[in-house]
This record gives structure tokens, sequence and C-alpha cells, in this order.
């Protein structure tokens, strides 16, 4: 008997258009003899549509952009309950409201089983800041970074300057806290440019981070799992641009991909160490895929984890699960049986409860 299958994708994020690729290339990949694909759509302006079940794949991402059939549902209850409830959601939210832990919250209380990273996961890894912390208090190593919020800013904009100026060194990379997907990132090589990348970041977030720039190879590497999580093939990023930017990520296809990367094999195990310890101090579940620095020393530093990563078959992630063996059909199976696995065990404890 067929899985029913929520595919919710869109949101209220700068990064829309990236979750409608991502949902786009889903429903080329999915087995549908093996489950019944409901769409669920989340506009910019935060409205839930449901579609019929699709039936065959999805050619461009503007057959998703699902019109409103009659009247406005109630509540977001209508969607996810009554005829056609999902057995399992696969969320393909990029960005705030939707990788943020606010969606997965949201399941939690309706009990739907859902894959990918639970509540807490996805909040303290959609915080770089956050995240940044908790990697601290297990030692992870870092760059240098220092971060304050708008109101800060605001308030004493020259004092933040000199802080930075002085605990940093140009180039410096400013980022929204909360963003992926590299949205309003800026590389800052000078005072002029730091205050602009600053305010061009506000524009994206209340917070702001700011990092030491570093001269040091770009590695990654994919994790799957629930509390036995596994590591992919690594692999490493030569961007054309400054940084691997938005256009880069998505949109020129020019920057260099190396599966695998070419890395002596004390480096390998250090990144998977570091990798799977990043991984469970945030209680991950499902899929990771964590960005490392590699100095000229083969120095390894951690610089984020990504809870929900990019995920069409050209994104890394995929890609390095191809290489080591699963393929992308493969990939979307093995994140659907851990979710479901992850419920059924939160399921076990609430009975004990009772």
């Amino acid at each position: 008997m067929k899985k029913k299958l929520g595919l919710v994708y869109g949101g209220k994020s700068a990064e829309h258009e990236v979750s409608l690729s991502t949902a786009t290339a889903v429903t080329n990949a999915i087995d549908f003899d093996k489950y019944e694909v409901i769409p669920v759509y989340i506009t910019y302006e935060g409205e839930w549509r449901k579609g019929e079940p699709l039936v065959a794949p999805v050619e461009t991402a503007e057959q998703l952009r699902l019109t409103r059939d009659g009247g406005k549902p109630d509540s977001i209850h209508d969607f996810l309950n009554g005829n056609g409830v999902p057995d399992i959601i696969l969320p393909l939210l990029h960005g705030t409201n939707g990788e943020d832990g606010t969606v997965q919250g949201l399941f939690e209380v309706m009990n739907i089983p859902y894959a990918g990273n639970g509540v807490l996961s996805s909040s303290a890894g959609m915080d770089k800041v956050v995240m940044k912390q908790l990697f601290a208090q297990v030692g992870l190593k870092q760059v240098p970074y220092v971060y304050f919020i708008r109101n800060q800013w605001k308030k004493d904009q020259q004092f933040w300057i000199d802080k930075m100026e002085s605990e940093l060194t140009f180039p410096m990379f400013v980022k929204p806290a909360n963003l992926g997907s590299s949205v309003g990132i800026s590389k800052a090589t000078d005072h002029e440019s730091l205050i602009a990348a600053v305010e061009f970041a506000l524009k994206f977030d209340r917070k702001i981070i700011v990092e030491q720039g570093i001269t040091a190879r770009e590695i990654e590497v994919g994790i799957l799992g629930n509390d036995d999580p596994k590591c992919s093939v690594l692999g490493e990023i030569k961007p054309v641009a400054a940084f691997y930017d938005y256009e880069a990520k998505y949109q020129d296809g020019n920057t260099e991909l190396l599966i695998p990367a070419p890395v002596t094999d004390e480096v390998e195990m250090t990144l998977k160490d570091i990798a799977i310890r990043a991984f469970k101090v945030l209680d991950c579940a499902g899929l990771v895929r964590a960005d490392f620095f590699v100095t000229e020393d083969n120095e390894v530093l951690i610089n984020e984890i990504n809870t929900m990563p990019g995920f069409t078959p050209t994104s890394m992630f995929p890609l390095l699960w191809q290489h080591a063996g699963t393929s992308y059909p493969e990939l979307i199976d093995r994140l659907i049986e851990l979710g479901l696995e992850r419920h059924e065990e939160k399921q076990q404890i609430q009975y004990t409860m009772d």
C-alpha cells in the first residue's frame, strides 16, 4: 500500500525559490509506485495551499505554485488533516519559517511524522551564533567572529566597528545569522565595505555575525542517520567568485566541485570525526551537511552545519552520497525511513509515559 507523502515547500523566506527548485527535483526522483505525493505549497505571504495528489513528476517549478480553489481554509490544521492526511511529511523548506524549527514544532504539536531534523537541531543549526557557541562548548575549532543585533548597531555603530577592526582583520565575511544559501552575505575588504556589508546583511536579519576571512580550502561532508549517523565521501568547493555565493550555488554553474576531495587519510578522519561530533551536539536527525575550512598546514576548522542543505540532484549533499553509492531516489527513501523511525521512537516514549 502506498504511503501518503506530504511535500511541504515554498515558505516565507528569502530562500523560497530554492525550496521550489528542491521540490521540483524531488518530484522527478520519487517513486510514484511507492508514494502518494501530496503537494503543500506555502506562499511568500505564508498562506498554505494543499493540492491534489501528484501522479507524475512536474516539469517546472511554476507548476508547484498552487492556486487556491474555493475559499481559504479555516486553519493550517485543515491542510494536514481531514482527507488525505499524510503518513509522513518531507519538509523541503530552506531558511526562516521552515528550516529553523518553526514548522517542525507545528508537526510535533500535530503529531505528524516528518523527515529531517527536529525543533532543537533545526533552530540551533539555523542561528549561526548559537551553533558556534555550542560547537565551542565541545571544543571544536572555528574562525574568530563577532556578533551583534540591529539595536546594538543602531545605538553605537562606532563601538562595533572598532570591535570588529580590533578583534578581526580584513577580509571579513558579514552574514545574517539566520539565513542560508549565502543570501545576504558580503565580503568586506576595508572600513567602508565593512559598514556597507553590515547594512546589507541587516536587511535580512536582526542578528549579524562577522567572521574572520582565512586562506583555506572549503571541504564539505554529508551526514545521514539518526542515533548512528554515517558520513559520505568528502567534497571540495573551488568557487570562481570571491566566495561560494548564491549565484555560484544555484545560477552560474561555474563553481568546480571535487568529489572525492583530495585530502590525506588523517585529514579525512579528522573531518568525519568532527562532523559526527557536530551532528550529535545539536542532536540532529536525518540529514546534515557539515562545512569546513582546511588550512595549508592541514588544520581543520568547522564553519557550520546545514540542517536542510541544497537538495537538487546537482547540489553538493546528494552528489556526495551519489559518490558514496546512494542514488538520489534512494536518498529520498532513506530520509523518509529515518523520519518514520524517529517518530516511532517518540511514540514509544509517549506510550511509556501514559
